[in-house]
């Protein structure tokens, strides 16, 4: 069952490959005829799959692709040839985000009417990509964006507020290219897979405006403690003292195209045919997953537990599947990620599961939070194996944001590396019928 499991996540992974993504893609608008530039071409891949979808577009435009600027966060894989990689900081970024906002800007800045500017997004690219407006520093952009991370906003609530502060986000980036033609194409690391929150938008119109971003502090309470001049640029946005950014149906984004290369949902409809093609009954969570991720996790648990009392002998295992992104509001300074407060959460309410249980959450770019690992996979024995093992209930972890450590006492750890993609996180769950066997039928 353990081995189903991972090879359920790995066909979820496989989907999310961003290279062959992009490659089909490019493939197709040359086909098409609708790159056909008449003078330069300028390709600028940013975010965790930047390195993948970088050699994508070499190998479909060849020697016409004239110039390529990559902003990642870690090498992934060869770069292709003639490209040139600039290393910046997620998710909180640095000098060097800015470093690499500031090159991007200026590479847009030189395109002219014939030209075209070909953006390859990815998840993080909008900690990797980071422009202060002028008034605000660095600092200033790093504060809020940790107070965002720590307080349980979602990544579309940070993202309000991300292109608000940014000369290059919400569509700052398309109007630095003007008047020259801008392609995008982008692997969402978003639920909606809306063009304005993948990368917090550098070249898609923002339909969230000043007072947005100013409601989304004050509904995390974070008005008073976040430093005074963004407070002052959002009051003064918000009171009509700054130009908004550009709108849907604004005519800067005439001659911009914008498309969608992988998502979640691809990665989960893979997970669901490969369960089925190993004989699991499979289950789909429709609506993405959101919300405080141990509570998510309990509550995925509790469902998995409801399909496992329906089967009867010789039914065959059931799956759970969902997809999503969670959040975490830090209680402590431990180590971990939403993908572990979930795994913990599904693990307790797992705990003297009548069968065979098990719970992975996984995140898809190999990363979860501060936890060193990818995720964490759980049974219903889990609780029983910690507490033989002497450690403290799992709700004490969780009360410390601790769950990592935790969870690597019990040899609950997943760890995949770096993959190269981003797109959510992927919960896949599996049970037997009560009181099978615990060695079950090859998978």
């Amino acid at each position: 069952m353990r081995a189903a499991v991972r090879a359920v996540l790995d066909a979820g992974l496989a989907a999310a490959d961003p290279e062959p993504a992009t490659r089909e893609a490019l493939a197709a608008l040359v086909r098409r005829r609708a790159l056909a530039p008449r003078g330069r071409v300028v390709a600028l891949a940013a975010g965790k799959a930047a390195p993948a979808m970088a050699r994508a577009a070499r190998q479909a435009l060849g020697s016409a692709l004239d110039e390529l600027l990559v902003v990642t966060h870690a090498r992934s894989g060869p770069l292709p040839r003639g490209a040139r990689l600039r290393l910046a900081s997620h998710p909180v970024p640095d000098a060097s985000s800015v470093a690499a906002g500031r090159e991007a800007l200026a590479l847009a800045e030189t395109l002219g009417e014939r030209d075209l500017l070909l953006v390859l997004l990815s998840g993080g690219a909008s900690a990797l990509l980071c422009a202060p407006v002028p008034g605000l520093r660095l600092a200033d952009k790093q504060a809020v964006t940790r107070a965002l991370l720590g307080c349980g906003a979602s990544i579309d609530e940070i993202n309000v507020v991300r292109r608000h502060l940014s000369a290059i986000k919400g569509g700052g980036l398309l109007r630095a290219a003007a008047p020259a033609r801008v392609v995008t194409l982008a692997l969402s690391d978003v639920l909606s897979a809306d063009p304005a929150a993948i990368g917090s938008g550098p070249t898609a119109p923002d339909p969230s405006t000043f007072a947005d971003a100013r409601a989304v502090l004050a509904r995390h309470r974070l008005l008073r403690t976040v430093p005074a001049a963004v407070r002052e640029r959002l009051e003064a946005g918000a009171g009509g003292a700054i130009a908004d950014t550009p709108k849907p149906g604004d005519p800067a984004f005439r001659r911009a195209r914008f498309q969608i290369v992988g998502d979640n949902a691809r990665s989960l409809r893979a997970c669901a045919a490969e369960a089925r093609r190993r004989g699991l009954r499979v289950a789909v969570v429709g609506a993405p997953l959101a919300g405080e991720a141990r509570e998510v996790g309990f509550g995925l648990g509790a469902r998995l537990r409801e399909h496992q009392a329906g089967l009867r002998e010789p039914a065959p295992p059931c799956a759970l599947l969902a997809g999503g992104e969670t959040t975490v509001t830090l209680r402590g300074r431990g180590r971990g990620g939403r993908n572990h407060e979930l795994a913990l959460g599904a693990a307790m309410a797992l705990a003297g599961a009548p069968g065979v249980a098990i719970a992975a959450s996984l995140a898809t770019d190999g990363l979860d939070g501060s936890s060193g690992a990818a995720g964490a996979r759980v049974d219903e024995r889990t609780l029983e194996q910690a507490e033989a093992r002497g450690l403290p209930p799992a709700e004490a972890a969780l009360a410390r944001s601790d769950s990592a450590p935790w969870l690597a006492r019990v040899g609950a750890t997943l760890r995949t590396g770096p993959t190269g993609t981003n797109v959510c996180d992927l919960v896949v769950m599996a049970a037997l019928p009560p009181r099978a066997s615990r060695r079950p039928r090859r998978l």
